[in-house]
């Protein structure tokens, strides 16, 4: 592997094509304005290096960095590569990583609008993150100790799992297809509308008209704040642990909690099972 040490680079394409290279303590920043430093390159790692240009890692098959500051003009950083790992980085540009695979990501700072969009096979381990339209259209995501905060995240993903986490979200999991959240936080209005085969277990909820639309949600021993308007239209089969405000024409299925101050059946469709500190009403 070849080693480029204490350098800087601002040219066009500085390191293009190349296969087996690694960067330490190097600068990509200056008044050339270059963008592109790795596209179409291989075997490539960045170790402690500071990326201040845009489109570094494009095209890419085997790429880390480690201990690097991506910075809000980095834009686009990585896109239409595979083979990634990240680790104690932070990635603070904009459309940071879209429409790559096989990624892991951890011990980050990322705050980048736009991330992740139309990727697949990211595992993400203690992160920090920030930014809307988060995950928008991946696939097999597998969260573990992620704490998130922006608006729509993780629409239309598909076949994902998240453990621990701590998401202050709103409008998330919007269209979600074969999605597990456990032992986590959800905090944010009208969650996961439109979903199928979404399983909340253990979690926390907060906030109004959660859950709607949806087909083939479960909740599992899980607590609801502020919950009104919930299940409205909604095959579920639930256990909550804490009283609900309202329950809306929740369609079918069963819907266990210990208080609920309203439920509402205005429409005919409305025959899920309803029980209330342990009695069908």
């Amino acid at each position: 592997m070849k080693i480029y040490e204490n350098m800087s680079f601002d040219e066009e394409r500085a390191l293009y094509g190349s296969d087996g290279v690694c960067v330490r303590n190097c600068r990509f920043d200056g008044e050339r304005d270059g963008e592109s430093a790795f596209k179409e390159s291989r075997n490539v790692r960045a170790e402690n290096s500071y990326f201040n240009l845009r489109y570094p890692f494009w095209h890419d098959d085997g790429v880390t960095v480690d201990c690097c500051e991506l910075t809000p003009l980095c834009r686009a950083a990585l896109w239409y590569s595979k083979n990634i790992k990240v680790k104690n980085s932070k990635l603070h540009g904009i459309k940071a990583l879209r429409e790559c695979a096989d990624i892991e990501i951890s011990d980050c700072d990322i705050s980048s609008l736009e991330f992740g969009w139309f990727s697949k096979n990211i595992k993400i381990r203690d992160t920090h993150a920030e930014g809307e339209y988060f995950m928008l259209r991946s696939e097999r995501l597998d969260f573990e100790g992620v704490s998130l905060k922006g608006k729509y995240s993780f629409q239309y993903i598909t076949d994902s799992t998240f453990e621990n986490c701590n998401f202050d979200t709103k409008d998330a999991f919007w269209h979600a297809k074969n999605v597990t959240v456990r032992n986590s936080i959800v905090n944010g209005e009208y969650l996961a509308w439109y979903c199928e085969n979404v399983t909340f277990e253990n979690c926390v909820i907060i906030g109004t008209q959660p859950l709607c639309y949806c087909k083939g949600l479960k909740l599992i021993n899980c607590e609801m704040h502020g919950a009104d308007l919930s299940f409205e239209k909604s095959e579920v089969e639930a256990t909550v642990t804490t009283p609900i405000i309202s329950i809306k024409n929740a369609t079918s299925g069963r819907i266990s909690v210990p208080a609920v101050d309203e439920i509402i059946r205005s429409d005919e469709e409305a025959r899920c099972e309803i029980i209330v500190g342990g009695k069908n009403v």
